[in-house]
């Protein structure tokens, strides 16, 4: 009988900690977003800092009922700009790569006077058999 205690022991242990792991994500979440957000003012900010730093659990509790839909406003704006910055680069890698990017080059280098122009014709040929 006494494994089965200890084991109980063990799994409410486990839980209490998952629980309280939870909870400082969420705090830390609370006061990046009260960071974050560019409505609220510096006074608002202060106001809502102390009120989640000196009643952690309440503060959270009461900022995630009041702010909540703000917060995940910003969360999906962040997202989407994050993605449109995405997509920008990936739309300037795909347009530096392909023969046509090497013929380029090779045409600027023959321009300048680095390579002569059966050497330029030589890599224009070899771009093309790709």
């Amino acid at each position: 009988m006494e494994f089965f205690k200890s084991f109980l022991d063990l799994l409410f242990f486990s839980l209490w900690i998952f629980v309280l792991v939870a909870f400082f994500m969420v705090l830390f979440r609370v006061i990046v977003d009260i960071f974050r957000d560019g409505d609220l003012g510096g006074f608002g900010k202060t106001l809502w800092l102390i009120a989640v730093l000196i009643c952690p659990f309440l503060g959270v509790l009461i900022y995630l009922i009041a702010r909540g839909k703000g917060m995940s406003r910003r969360d999906v704006e962040q997202a989407a700009s994050v993605r449109a910055a995405q997509v920008e680069y990936t739309k300037g890698l795909m347009s530096e790569a392909g023969p046509a990017s090497e013929i380029k080059a090779a045409k600027e280098l023959l321009d300048s006077g680095a390579i002569t122009a059966e050497e330029y014709e030589a890599i224009k040929a070899k771009a093309l058999a790709k």
